[in-house]
């Protein structure tokens, strides 16, 4: 593993094989919410400035409907073995640094029922798959509609 000094503070990671290869160019730190990724300019599309991220360089762009993920959630670790497609629901359960009422994705504690409660997002929509006593079984409801979408959820860690 090697390291690449970054603005910001950062240091981005990378496998000996690709050093080389991304060394070539000038990286920096960008911030994104809250996580920092490895990006250099791209130059200009339309008169707008395009911005080319380190990951992407180094896995290739996705097929359609993937995104790049970092395994452990720091973006300017960039070995391959961090590196992964999943799809965008894949890569929103990977998140975490969010307030969760639960370990599942899709599941949640509701308060006023006092019951697990398990939703997916869909079609630009919420949909509420019902209050469950186990939290388990909300997951597994969860993870029965993510599947019936022809995806899949993620193990958790």
């Amino acid at each position: 593993m090697r390291k690449i000094e970054l603005t910001q503070g950062q240091v981005a990671l990378v496998d000996d094989e690709d050093f080389d290869y991304v060394y070539q160019w000038n990286w920096y730190a960008h911030k994104d919410g809250n996580t920092f990724y490895v990006a250099r300019a791209g130059g200009r599309v339309n008169g707008s400035m395009t911005t080319i991220t380190m990951h992407r360089v180094i896995l290739g762009v996705p097929s359609e409907g993937f995104v790049t993920d970092h395994v452990d959630g720091n973006g300017c670790n960039n070995q391959r073995s961090n590196l992964r497609f999943v799809t965008y629901r894949q890569n929103a359960q990977n998140r975490s640094k969010m307030f969760k009422t639960s370990k599942y994705h899709g599941v949640y504690w509701n308060r006023q029922a006092g019951k697990w409660m398990a939703k997916i997002y869909m079609n630009n929509k919420n949909k509420h798959l019902g209050y469950f006593t186990s939290e388990l079984q909300a997951f597994y409801t969860y993870k029965k509609a993510v599947e019936a979408l022809g995806e899949t959820v993620l193990e958790i860690n």
